[in-house]
Order: structure tokens, then sequence, then C-alpha cells
């Protein structure tokens, strides 16, 4: 510093040398023009290699959670026996002698119909009935229930069929 070859500058506690710009010889405007088309063209150069690199993370990461060869075999065997078994079960079902017969299936159709609107019949009474009861009833309907221990069909997951 003291020759003339860096600079030093304080800050506080701290010192900072760095060289000095003017003994460094000017550029010109060609030698400029120059570098500024090498950096042009290595940031060119940049992008495409970032380019590059994101593409190849991408299929790497896709060839990462694909299957290997070994798993793809073990899933093809699984897969395969599924079929036999489905196959098989086919051909039982196919080969059975209990068919239903269509004036079963159309009398199990019929109590079923029977046994729904009966369901909401009487649901729609209980409702209407614990409604009532509900009107001079201080407490909440959760605490009534409660109280009475009465379960309703949504606490159960339980709908009525359509």
């Amino acid at each position: 510093a003291q020759q003339g070859h860096v600079r030093e500058k304080v800050y506080g506690k701290q010192k900072i040398y760095f060289a000095e710009q003017e003994q460094l010889p000017a550029a010109s405007d060609a030698e400029l023009r120059g570098l500024d088309g090498e950096i042009a063209e290595r940031s060119s150069q940049l992008q495409e290699l970032r380019q590059s690199c994101r593409h190849m993370e991408a299929e790497l990461k896709d060839l990462n959670s694909s299957l290997t060869t070994p798993e793809i075999a073990r899933e093809i065997e699984a897969l395969k026996k599924d079929c036999a078994s489905c196959a098989e079960k086919l051909e039982r079902i196919k080969s059975a002698t209990n068919h239903v017969t269509p004036e079963e299936k159309e009398k199990v159709c019929r109590e079923q119909q029977l046994y729904r609107r009966e369901w909401r019949r009487r649901k729609r009474m209980a409702t209407e009935l614990l409604d009532a009861i509900l009107e001079g009833y201080p407490k909440s309907k959760k605490q009534f229930f409660e109280e009475v221990g009465i379960e309703t069909d949504e606490e159960h997951g339980v709908v009525l069929p359509a």
C-alpha cells in the first residue's frame, strides 16, 4: 500500500485492500466489444447447459420413480396369478347350476321396496315424534339423544337406499 501497488480503505476496525485501478492498462473499445461478445456467447452456452441439466434431472427423476426390471417381473407374475384366479372364478360362476330365476329376482326386489318404504315411514314418524318432544325440551337435540339413548342412522353411516 505504501508503494502504491494496492490501495487500503479503513472501515472502523476493518481494513480492505484492493488493486490500484489506475495502474492497470485501459482496454480499447474493440477489446470491450470483444469481451461483451464473449460474455454473451458464454451466457447463451450457460443457458443451454442449464436447460440440458434440467431436462436430464427430470429424466432422472422419472427413471428413479419407475419400477426396476425385477420389480416389473414380480408385478407381471402377480397379475398373471390374479388373472388365473379370476378366470377360474368366472368358470365356476358360469358352470353353477343354482342360478336365480327372474321370478325370484322380482320377488326379492318387491320385498326390498316394501322394506325400504316401511323404513322411510317409520323414520319419518320417529322424527316427527322426536321434534314434538324437543319443542318443549330445554336442552339440545344431541343432549336429548344421549340421555334417552337414541342412535341415528347418520351416526352409523347408514343411508336409505335409493
